[in-house]
């Protein structure tokens, strides 16, 4: 492990990870983001609302979920893989974590109305979900380019009574919805709140995101003890585009002994224009209300951004991230649509298990002959999704290059 910071306590006060991070959003939304850290903070010690999530999560989100020792897979490479299957969780990611912690926010802050932006929507459909369960209006942000490509998560969304509106701006994807939803906000902040739906934006919301899906990790800890009878694994994987999954169980490992790996989206590789790659080829800016690493030109303008991963197809990253990065806490790798697309056939063929397009970014770090992993080790993998979303995506990749 490179440069641990012991008795790790970020953000500071500011919302800041040294340069990172922080409120660059117009002034109208500066009270509005104050009384969500205050209430968010208030609550976070509240043991009434902490016992109310936790309910939620167990019978209505289905936590905790397993952490699966892939033994085929395992046999293959040489060391242990486990797998932690939010791919379980209710409505299919991870994302149901976060949607419930901040939809409780908002009905403690008496907001009636929910807006969330989605890529991949997975995140429009966890909002979307909760929003029906505790009968709010949800309106729901998606680039037009992802519509098309997520037809399954829009009719879910539809289903439970949720408003899409397409985005038909700049690369009609994630980063154009995020724009909207934060117009949207500016309008209608006295009633309205917005769940961002992975550790981006404007302080307190990388906070809070990594804080509500940090019982994934909190999970791992435990789980691995009792089922291989070691204190710690060696190592920890997950896919990074905003980084809500991986900041989710890599927080609670921060200061351990354990390699942290977040794998990005390199699209069709990192010496093209098209990737989304934001560590490895991005520069320090502001984007969506915070100071951290994007992928920009020459003027500083924001680039566009590409991966058959609607997911990963943002062209910034989360403040902490841009800090761990910085700090080489964690490693940071990158995986190519084929590399990717290649380990989605690998672990569905081994294990029974058709993982997310996201997710197998991640998966492929294991196939990589870069990767260094050491014969005997234990690995964990953030299963952070379920694949039923991207099939028609996979079949008409695979129809393209067949």
């Amino acid at each position: 492990m490179t440069n641990n910071i012991k008795n790790y306590n970020y953000p500071d006060s500011s919302g800041h990870f040294e340069e990172f991070g922080g409120k660059y959003v117009p002034e109208t939304l500066i009270p509005a983001l104050n009384e969500l850290e205050e209430h968010y903070l208030d609550q976070k010690s509240n043991k009434s609302f902490q016992n109310n999530l936790n309910n939620l999560l167990k019978y209505y989100g289905g936590r905790e979920t397993p952490l699966y020792l892939a033994k085929r897979i395992s046999k293959e490479l040489g060391y242990n893989v486990w797998l932690k299957r939010e791919d379980l969780n209710h409505t299919g990611a991870h994302k149901i974590n976060n949607a419930l912690g901040q939809m409780l926010l908002a009905i403690e802050m008496n907001k009636t109305r929910i807006i969330a932006e989605t890529g991949a929507g997975q995140h429009g459909v966890a909002t979307a979900a909760c929003a029906a369960k505790f009968g709010l209006k949800c309106t729901v942000y998606m680039g037009e380019e992802d519509i098309e490509r997520q037809k399954l998560n829009v009719f879910r969304m539809n289903l439970m009574g949720a408003e899409i509106i397409p985005v038909t701006s700049g690369s009609k994807t994630l980063k154009d919805a995020t724009n909207e939803a934060i117009r949207d906000w500016v309008t209608n902040v006295e009633n309205t709140f917005y769940i961002i739906g992975s550790s981006v934006g404007p302080h307190p919301y990388p906070m809070l995101v990594r804080d509500f899906q940090s019982v994934i990790g909190l999970e791992t800890k435990k789980q691995f003890k009792k089922q291989s009878g070691k204190n710690l694994p060696d190592r920890l994987v997950a896919c990074v585009g905003g980084g809500s999954n991986a900041l989710g169980l890599f927080h609670p490992f921060i200061n351990d002994k354990v390699k942290i790996i977040g794998v990005e989206a390199a699209g069709k590789g990192v010496a093209t224009n098209e990737h989304a790659a934001t560590l490895s080829k991005g520069k320090f800016g502001v984007l969506h209300g915070a100071a951290s690493y994007m992928l920009q030109d020459d003027n500083g303008q924001v680039t566009i951004p590409y991966s058959l991963s609607a997911g990963l197809d943002y062209p910034g990253i989360g403040p902490e991230h841009s800090f761990l990065h910085k700090i080489k806490r964690v490693d940071y790798h990158s995986v190519t649509d084929e590399e990717a697309v290649n380990a989605l056939q690998w672990l569905s063929e081994k294990e029974g298990i058709i993982p997310a397009l996201e997710t197998a970014h991640a998966i492929a770090y294991l196939l990589s002959e870069k990767n260094d992993i050491e014969k005997g080790e234990d690995v964990i993998i953030n299963l952070s999704g379920r694949g039923d979303k991207d099939v028609n995506t996979i079949a008409k990749y695979l129809g393209n290059i067949i």
